[in-house]
Parts: C-alpha cells; sequence; structure tokens
C-alpha cells in the first residue's frame, strides 16, 4: 500500500469535528470518490470523531489517502487515551449507547465502511480504524 497524502490533527471539541469533516472530504474527492461514497466517509468520520471527543476525552486523528494498486482510498485512524470500551461486542451493537446518544455511532461508521476496526483497552483508550475504497 501506497501512502499518497498523510496528515495528523487534533480532535478535542466540536471545532475540530468540524475540520474533520471538511479535511476528510477533501481527502476523497482528492481520491476521486463519487458524491455518495464522499458523504460516506464524512457521516463515519463525523461519528466517531465525535465519539472521541466525547467518550474518549479528545485524541487524534491520522488522516490518509492510499493507493493499493489501481484503487485508492482514504483511511482514518483515530486515537484517545480516554476510559476506553469495556464490552465492544456491546458497544458496537445497534441501538447501545454508553451516554444519551441512538447508539448507531460506531456500528454506523462500521457499514459506512469498507475496513472497521476498534481496538480498546479499559483504562488506556481508544484506537479505530477504517477505510472506504473508491
Amino acid at each position: 500500500m501506497i501512502v499518497e497524502k498523510d496528515e495528523t490533527m487534533p480532535v478535542r471539541n466540536a471545532e475540530d469535528v468540524v475540520r474533520v469533516r471538511r479535511e476528510v472530504r477533501t481527502h476523497a474527492i482528492g481520491a476521486g470518490f463519487n458524491l455518495v461514497d464522499q458523504t460516506k466517509i464524512v457521516t463515519a468520520a463525523s461519528e466517531i470523531a465525535r465519539n472521541t471527543v466525547d467518550y474518549g476525552g479528545g485524541g487524534m486523528l491520522r488522516l490518509e489517502t492510499v493507493r493499493l494498486g489501481a484503487r485508492r482510498g482514504v483511511r482514518l485512524t483515530f486515537t484517545d487515551r480516554g476510559p476506553g470500551i469495556a464490552d465492544l461486542k456491546l458497544a458496537l451493537s445497534d441501538g447501545y449507547s454508553s451516554g444519551s446518544g441512538l447508539g448507531l455511532g460506531l456500528s454506523g461508521a462500521k457499514r459506512l465502511s469498507n475496513e472497521f476496526d476498534v481496538k480498546s483497552t479499559p483504562g488506556e483508550g481508544t484506537i479505530v480504524t477504517l477505510a472506504r475504497w473508491k
């Protein structure tokens, strides 16, 4: 896999979530995504960025435009040092929320992505990696 573009940015507050959405859309356009695929990756990014702020206490995003053979994609890695997720299986189920949300953040982002992975250790934090391919 070749990384064509790579940047990191903080995800600490609502303004950062807006910036994440804008930068992810820019990368998706650069990767040649159509409007539907742009919307899917931006929506997934927004959900995970919001979780990073609300549940992880803020963190970082690594945003990459990648190429694998003739395929181009956008890969996002969100990292926080928050409380972690005690039960990943439960957290990934539709309708589960540890807060006041609808419980569609993680599971919705997973459905909007071609690749999705969560690693979480209670007391240490969470890493969510997702990708969408053209």
